[in-house]
């Protein structure tokens, strides 16, 4: 299924860095669903962490393509986000892109939503 994604036109190197960066983004995103979470009901926790799934959507790609442009000669800089477009639900629900980035954003956002009730 993962065959042709464009992870895999990296190289080693350049993957391992791709992976580095999504972790520092995942562990940012933890650590304020965990702290704006702290003392609130649950419907607030898992309103602000839909509300920051879906802003993390929106504008992680200008973080990735600044990466890219680290690692890629050639690529212009420009800005990559644009007005959010997308239902939410393809993603939670896996039936948007098939791609690791979609599938990944996809567990990230049921993570997001777990932490947010399971945090107290």
């Amino acid at each position: 299924m993962y065959r042709d994604d464009s992870f895999f036109t990296l190289s080693g190197g350049a993957q391992i860095g791709l992976g580095l960066v999504s972790l520092l983004l995942v562990w940012t995103v933890f650590w304020i669903v965990s702290t704006l979470a702290k003392g609130r009901p649950i419907w607030l926790r898992l309103m602000l962490a839909a509300l920051l799934f879906v802003a993390f959507v929106w504008l992680s790609p200008q973080v990735y393509y600044a990466y890219y442009r680290a690692v890629i000669e050639g690529l212009p800089a420009q800005w990559v986000i644009s007005a959010p477009n997308w239902d939410p639900l393809h993603y939670l629900s896996f039936t948007g892109p098939r791609n690791l980035s979609a599938h990944g954003q996809g567990l990230l956002g049921w993570a997001m939503l777990a932490l947010a009730v399971l945090r107290r």
